[in-house]
């Protein structure tokens, strides 16, 4: 009997694959307000996400977690605001952010605190106004229509440039993968013995068989391209 593949030792839930909730800081929103000021009260490092995480302290008292963005100072005066002040930092509905300008942390559904373009280094441009929503350039070159009132922060996210740098040893991937909950070093099918993996085996690297598997296969043939729908060359 072989060992357990990757994805069964992975599903069955033990601590190695666990994200450590420690590490993370609870949920990155917007506050559930229109017209608003708020200070910069602390910006730390966030373990769970690529950028890091500034405390802003509103006027009625309580603090919102938000993404920081390029430049950001303890000290420093946001607004949350329907009006056109378009300032890095102020969180403005993209109907009131002007054509061209770079956004961040947009909200799919209004009111939902941000889902899109929240990685470190991205940033979407507003490329039109219509009457039903507004179209925005995504990072990954898709034009995508936002309703109206979808909140979005102006400039670009903090942290970006950090994926530059070599790592230069494998402990340090190690570590930074291992934060993410990923598993580093990661060894392909094709590299190991039959008894280990479906793939594995052979005089040379190659799968052997069919790697489509049905939808239904067992978990320890489920491996390649499951329930694939068509393959070869288009």
């Amino acid at each position: 009997m072989g060992k357990r593949l990757r994805h069964q030792r992975r599903g069955a839930g033990k601590p190695s694959y666990i994200s450590p909730s420690f590490k993370h800081k609870g949920p990155v929103s917007y506050p559930n307000i229109d017209e608003s000021e708020g200070i910069v009260v602390d910006i730390i490092h966030n373990p769970g996400a690529t950028t890091p995480l500034a405390f802003v302290k509103l006027k009625n008292g309580e603090y919102a977690k938000m993404i920081a963005y390029e430049g950001m100072e303890v000290g420093e005066k946001i607004k949350f605001t329907t009006e056109s002040i378009v300032k890095p930092g102020n969180v403005l509905p993209l109907s009131s952010i002007p054509q061209g300008a770079p956004v961040f942390n947009i909200e799919g559904m209004p009111g939902d605190g941000g889902r899109f373009v929240r990685s470190a280094g991205t940033y979407a441009t507003i490329i039109s106004h219509e009457k039903d929503g507004v179209i925005v350039k995504l990072p990954s070159g898709k034009h995508k229509k936002f309703l109206l009132n979808c909140r979005a922060t102006i400039g670009l996210p903090a942290g970006g440039g950090r994926g530059e740098k070599p790592f230069v040893k494998a402990g340090k991937r190690y570590h930074a993968t291992r934060a993410r909950a990923k598993m580093f070093p990661i060894t392909s099918g094709v590299a190991m013995n039959p008894v280990s993996h479906p793939h594995g085996g052979g005089s040379h690297q190659h799968v052997g068989r069919p790697k489509t598997v049905s939808r239904g296969a067992p978990p320890g043939r489920k491996v390649g391209s499951i329930a694939a729908r068509r393959t070869g060359k288009r």
